[in-house]
């Protein structure tokens, strides 16, 4: 599985169930760009979610990453 199909299957499910959206932006090297959405755009945590994501991909893929977060704005529902 890509990391691409990872973030779109597995991590975007769980973060709506929260009112959130993440969106694959690239990955270049270990420099995983997101884009986040909705309640994940206003987060004050959003460095938590970014540690999890980075350990999630860790643990099923296997790989190393770091998670540069994009925040979309205005601050609402967007998607």
């Amino acid at each position: 599985m890509t990391v691409e199909n990872y973030v779109n299957t597995v991590l975007q499910p769980k973060l709506q169930g929260d009112g959130g959206w993440v969106e694959f932006v690239s990955l270049e090297g270990k420099d995983l760009t997101l884009l986040f959405r909705g309640e994940c755009s206003k987060c004050l945590i959003l460095n938590r979610c970014c540690d999890w994501i980075e350990q999630q991909v860790k643990a099923d893929l296997r790989r190393d990453v770091k998670v540069v977060p994009v925040r979309k704005r205005p601050y609402f529902q967007d998607i």
